[in-house]
């Protein structure tokens, strides 16, 4: 006797928030950009660099997955380090899935225990580890880290819903990530429309790829003292049609009048290239030319000032 099964047509359509957590620099803005397919969450060497909740989405016939981008979770030195650890918990309160990036050329360390012990206390959710990275490892690397991984939830008292091992750089299983995740949302319609591809402000995107372009190829003290604020973002009046123009007019503020040359550069150059390499992706992300007018401030000591976090948007 022949079973027939049933239609792939009658599979519930599937929508819901996943996050990805992890020690900073484990891979989570470029698993998620790779996701979406375009770049939503600011990607750097430098580990810490997000500070935005972002949410990539990706849109499939079966599902809508939301993606939620937080900053790594770590030993706050600051109130600005406070503040970012009180949003990636925040996040994980109300998200249907969480995906825990592990790199799989760092052996699991303090910072990934710490991790691990918070996730254990969040009973209900799934919880997926993605093992990233993968193309810098042997295979026999690999699978002493997927043993690591899978042991240390055990330690913890709960189950990882997968373990997943992917490879950005190399394309390996990115796809399959999101193809595990899907089964661990709830039915639903679509959150968000046809074509979206993520809520943030527009604002906060363009703040975010100008601090990216500011951060490539500083000294490593500078990464945490950088923040970006776009004040004002308007059409250029009496433009033709066919040729508008917006102005962007954002401060890079930095803690301390000697970082002023470092982010300038000699004759102003190292400033201009920031310029010329953010607003590429500027206009690439809102499909217009743009006039980007940068100055950059000092705010002094801003990550352990509230009133500062406050006026620079944390």
């Amino acid at each position: 006797m022949s079973v027939r099964t049933q239609p792939t047509e009658s599979a519930p359509h599937r929508a819901g928030f996943a996050c990805f957590v992890g020690r900073p620099n484990a891979g989570k803005s470029t698993l998620t950009n790779a996701l979406v397919g375009q770049k939503v969450a600011i990607t750097s060497n430098r580990p810490q660099t997000t500070r935005h909740t972002v949410r990539g989405i990706v849109h499939r016939p079966d599902a809508q997955l939301i993606l939620v981008d937080t900053p790594g979770l770590h030993k706050p030195r600051t109130l600005l380090g406070e503040r970012l650890n009180d949003v990636v918990r925040a996040t994980w309160a109300e998200v249907d899935v969480i995906g825990f990036c592990l790199p799989a050329d760092q052996k699991l360390g303090p910072g990934d225990r710490f991790i691990a012990k918070e996730l254990a206390g969040i009973r209900k959710t799934p919880k997926v580890a993605i093992v990233t990275k993968t193309d810098l490892v042997d295979s026999k690397t690999l699978a002493e880290q997927l043993i690591a991984v899978d042991r240390l939830a055990q330690e913890l008292g709960f189950e990882w819903a997968e373990i997943i091992p992917v490879s950005v750089v190399g394309g390996k299983q990115v796809q399959l990530v999101a193809d595990l995740l899907v089964p661990l949302l709830p039915d639903g319609p679509a959150l968000y429309p046809e074509g979206d591809l993520t809520d943030e402000p527009e604002q906060v995107m363009v703040a975010e790829l100008i601090r990216e372009a500011a951060l490539e190829g500083v000294r490593d003290e500078l990464p945490h003292s950088i923040a970006v604020v776009v004040e004002e973002m308007i059409p250029r009046e009496n433009r033709p049609k066919d040729r508008p123009l917006l102005d962007i007019h954002a401060n890079v503020y930095i803690e301390r009048s000697s970082q002023k040359g470092i982010i300038i550069g000699p004759k102003g150059q190292r400033l201009k290239e920031v310029g010329t390499k953010s607003r590429k992706h500027i206009e690439a992300l809102l499909g217009t030319p743009v006039f980007l007018d940068l100055h950059v401030k000092v705010a002094k000591d801003w990550q352990r000032d509230p009133k500062q976090l406050r006026k620079l948007g944390f």
